[in-house]
């Protein structure tokens, strides 16, 4: 990887670190449904005339069962679960449990006939990330610190990007990543607009709320995703994804540093178990 390639690699583990601290000040003000729905119009038109200028919509349009569908899984689900379950559980436990994609990912690829899943490291990841989301969880909420609900919530986010992930890759990898986040975050302003407006808030949010919103659909989408597309183009899918590991160390240090939220035992023992098991996990091997 060039410096330039590094560069990037460390800015967009900044970036996609940092959405959990947003979304927890956020949504002490703001329903998660506006939350959504102002990241992703706001990520829009950022990404629009950029995907526009490229020539790019029309290839990704007339695939628009698989853009709905990616729609979905990747933003329409995903993005309000894990925005509701941040009012009951801390941003670094989010950041930790959205960590678990790559295996996720992997127990998916096995479904759709990807049987190197098996192979002994990567079934030796799915194990030890296993064990290490089974003691999250297990201490987090039967020990009464977090909500068991609402981690709950973020899993079911996390096999839903796992999801999203997989089925772009198996029915259109040739379609650019730029248009498909573009129409996504199109179809998801439009499915989020009617419970915007009902939910729109009734008094002025603060600063913080605001700007925390603004920096969700500016740096975390816009930005994030256009840097992603440049850092696949130089190392490829695979060692991009790597990026997950470096987001969940991030998200958990923001939260302990900015808004002094603790480090449990569950995230002392489970973060590092998550993030191994999801190394091995998501390994490539020759078939």
């Amino acid at each position: 990887m060039s410096k330039v390639g590094w560069g990037r690699f460390l800015l967009l583990g900044l970036l996609w670190g940092m959405p959990y601290l947003f979304l927890k000040v956020a949504v002490e003000e703001i329903s998660p449904s506006v939350i959504v729905f102002s990241r992703v119009l706001i990520g829009g038109l950022i990404c629009l005339p950029i995907a526009l200028k490229a020539s790019k919509l029309k290839v990704a349009r007339k695939y628009w069962p698989f853009l709905i569908l990616y729609s979905f899984t990747e933003m329409v689900g995903p993005w309000y679960l894990i925005t509701h379950a941040e009012k009951e559980i801390t941003s670094g436990l989010t950041g930790l449990l959205v960590a678990t994609v790559p295996i996720w990912s992997a127990i998916l690829a096995s479904i759709f006939g990807d049987h190197t899943v098996w192979h002994k490291g990567r079934l030796f990841g799915l194990v030890i990330g296993f064990i290490g989301v089974v003691f999250v969880v297990g201490v987090e909420s039967f020990g009464g610190n977090q909500d068991i609900l609402s981690i709950g919530m973020v899993i079911l986010a996390a096999i839903g990007y796992a999801y999203a992930i997989n089925m772009i890759n198996r029915r259109i990898p040739h379609v650019p990543g730029i248009a498909i986040n573009t129409w996504a975050m199109i179809i998801t302003s439009i499915v989020y607009l009617p419970f915007a407006i009902v939910n729109w808030p009734s008094k002025t949010p603060s600063l913080e709320a605001v700007g925390s919103v603004i920096a969700l659909g500016v740096l975390c989408t816009a930005i994030a995703f256009i840097y992603f597309f440049k850092l696949i183009a130089e190392v490829g899918p695979p060692r991009a994804s790597l990026i997950t590991y470096l987001n969940t160390a991030v998200a958990v240090l923001l939260g302990v540093v900015l808004l002094s939220e603790p480090i449990t035992l569950g995230i002392a023992i489970g973060l590092p178990l998550v993030l191994i098991g999801s190394y091995f996990a998501s390994r490539k091997v020759t078939r």
